[in-house]
């Protein structure tokens, strides 16, 4: 089942995987920028809770961090920044099962497109296969100048 995350204990079962993805921050420093993303930019997390049928489940397998933009160019989007399975819980359909759930959120919230950026190392390999299985194009390159 796909959860949106409401509250602190939610986003706290989220954390292990998305600092799977984002390796550079520890859970607290994700949490802080997490809230913040909320309050300023519409932030989103949604994750896979297999509480029902494994009530000692404490951590999501898999969880996905998204904002609704609007851009000139694209008109009202829905952007994924963050999507994130376990290593160990890989392979079961976890990242397919959010993706279409966000998709569909984006098609109820009258979004005109879903985006989002992967990097190109070869671990990134099997999302890219996702993603295109999922019908995404890939459409531009991202670049980004650190300050």
């Amino acid at each position: 089942m796909i959860k949106i995350a409401q509250t602190e204990a939610d986003l706290r079962r989220c954390l292990p995987a998305l600092v799977t993805l984002r390796p550079h921050l520890t859970e607290e420093q994700a949490l802080r920028q997490i809230f913040l993303l909320q309050e300023e930019d519409r932030y989103v997390v949604a994750f896979v809770d297999n509480s029902d049928t494994d009530p000692s489940e404490t951590v999501a397998p898999a969880a996905i961090g998204y904002r609704y933009m609007n851009l000139l160019f694209s008109g009202k989007t829905l952007y994924i920044d963050d999507l994130s399975t376990l290593p160990d819980q890989r392979g079961k359909g976890y990242a397919s099962q959010l993706l279409d759930f966000v998709i569909d959120e984006a098609r109820k919230a009258g979004c005109v497109a879903v985006t989002l950026d992967s990097g190109h190392n070869p671990q990134r390999y099997d999302a890219h296969r996702l993603y295109l299985n999922k019908r995404f194009n890939i459409v531009s390159h991202h670049f980004a100048l650190k300050l």
